[in-house]
């Protein structure tokens, strides 16, 4: 039976990221090597506080002050933290089409309210092509736990085992199963669009 519902993943799927890139904005914004960067927001876990909604942008802005001892300007270190993102522009297409066939989307992702609020601002496919936002930092729980996958199904309206997903790291894909959900691991478009129809999804692309 085709899924109910189509949950995506928001980065390496819908869009490609440079974390390399955010160390090197976020680092001369601050006046800081790229590698003190990293330490402050993954070595201290800021990142992962962000990430679920324990901290929001500008308790992460204080934090990291707080960490490299350095006070930039906030909005420079928010638009170097944000201006990190590209479209995967075969998505497009294939999320275009599936919308036409009336079938629920959504997107579920870890990800934080300063990288959340950047893509849904620019990128029309991500404000306009899902009706379901199921995103961490909202909900308080992070892939690959099973919490965020609940709420996201009750998000969903829908059951487990009714819901299919996609995101490109392995351990998500597990934790999705394991909750219940049908999911496969992000290659490329095509193959995502041939796994659709080996579901029984019938689409125009």
């Amino acid at each position: 039976m085709p899924p109910k519902f189509i949950y995506f993943d928001l980065g390496k799927v819908l869009v490609d990221f440079s974390v390399d890139r955010m160390l090197a904005q976020v680092g001369a914004a601050a006046g800081v090597a790229p590698e003190t960067v990293r330490d402050a927001l993954f070595r201290d876990g800021l990142m992962l506080e962000h990430e679920s909604g324990r901290l929001d942008s500008r308790g992460l802005y204080e934090e990291f002050c707080r960490s490299t001892g350095k006070r930039p300007d906030y909005d420079a270190v928010i638009a170097a933290a944000a201006g990190i993102f590209s479209l995967n522009t075969p998505m497009l297409p294939l999320v275009a089409q599936l919308g036409q066939t009336g079938r629920p989307l959504g997107i579920l992702s870890n990800t934080c309210e300063t990288h959340w609020e950047y893509c849904y601002a620019r990128y029309r496919i991500v404000a306009e092509g899902f009706s379901v936002y199921a995103l961490s930092y909202r909900i308080g729980a992070v892939k690959p736990d099973a919490a965020i996958f609940h709420a996201a199904a009750e998000l969903a309206g829908h059951a487990p085992e009714d819901i299919f997903f996609v995101d490109d790291r392995p351990e998500h894909v597990a934790g999705a199963k394991a909750a219940g959900f049908d999911a496969v691991q992000f290659t490329t478009a095509a193959a995502l669009a041939g796994e659709l129809r080996q579901r029984g999804v019938r689409f125009n692309y």
